[in-house]
């Protein structure tokens, strides 16, 4: 039996209108192709349904059977196929967006901020995990989507990027290195000159350490001309460890703090070397209404600042 939506529906319409012309005109056929469409639903269910005579269209005994039942089924489908609809178009509820510790701390404040007032009927959550934690909740659809340090591979992933971050050195102001350029407003070093001193780097977990460890090798200053003597997963230790006068640290710009670092000075490595900040999901893979809305708007927010 292959009866469908369309021969219900020109059935319920023709018994309410009892007139073949009118049904026509009401859904946009013409009297013929109502005709035809009873013809095929009267043949799919091997009865009469209508008694046509010159005047109206009748319905019979099957006919008003089919009528009382089918009404309400046709109310339930479209109300089912409305809140589909709305599913699809009405950005709300829960939203879970991955970040790692930095750009949880650095970013996403502002960007939840901006949701709560732009999305109010959204709830952004949250997750905060170390970046190979962030990747693979986002592959395994743990989360909707993730704020990311480029990764390696992309292969498997969609990506949006956000910002280019460049890094820079943290050390002492009294460091011979900087000496002289304390009160500058822009304090600058060159890579080669960390050849020979001891390093204070996040470890591997970091999402920025590969980049790091590239960065440092393609100027000169690879394990054997700087050694690192200490691997810290958090920047504030790393800072800490500055203080004390362990070693320099290289970090990503987004890891200073707006107030900066009392006793200590940030300078600008040179040449520039960045990475890239990115959204990621699932490839080929829809994001619900809610979620697309918070990935355009962050987006938006971290890509074009000046227009907020």
């Amino acid at each position: 039996m292959h009866v469908t939506l369309r021969q219900l529906q020109v059935f319920m319409a023709l018994a309410q209108s009892h007139n073949f012309s009118q049904t026509g005109q009401a859904l946009g056929l013409t009297q013929s192709a109502v005709s035809r469409a009873m013809v095929e639903l009267e043949g799919q269910l091997n009865v009469r349904l209508l008694d046509r005579t010159t005047r109206e269209v009748l319905l019979t005994q099957a006919g008003q059977l089919l009528a009382q039942r089918v009404a309400p089924l046709l109310h339930e489908l479209a109300d089912v196929l409305d809140e589909v609809a709305d599913v699809g178009q009405a950005a709300r509820g829960v939203v879970r967006v991955a970040s790692s510790p930095t750009l949880s701390a650095a970013l996403m404040p502002a960007c939840i901020a901006a949701c709560s007032r732009d999305l109010p009927e959204v709830q952004l959550q949250l997750v905060d995990r170390l970046q190979q934690e962030v990747l693979a909740q986002v592959r395994n659809g743990d989360v909707h989507f993730g704020v990311v340090v480029e990764p390696p591979e992309l292969g498997d992933l969609e990506h949006t990027t956000l910002l280019h971050d460049p890094f820079v050195a943290v050390l002492p102001a009294s460091h011979a290195l900087v000496r002289g350029q304390a009160d500058s407003a822009a304090i600058t070093l060159v890579w080669a000159r960390l050849q020979g001193l001891p390093l204070v780097l996040l470890d591997h977990a970091s999402g920025s350490r590969r980049l790091m460890d590239s960065a440092l090798l393609a100027h000169g200053c690879g394990p054997a001309h700087c050694p690192v003597v200490q691997e810290v997963g958090h920047v504030t230790t790393a800072f800490r460890m500055v203080e004390a006068g362990i070693g320099i640290s290289i970090m990503p710009r987004l890891a200073i703090p707006p107030q900066g670092l009392p006793g200590l000075l940030v300078a600008d490595l040179v040449p520039l070397v960045e990475r890239a900040i990115m959204l990621v999901r699932r490839r080929q893979r829809s994001l619900p209404a809610a979620a697309q809305a918070v990935w355009d708007r962050v987006a938006n927010l971290l890509i074009h600042p000046q227009r907020q």
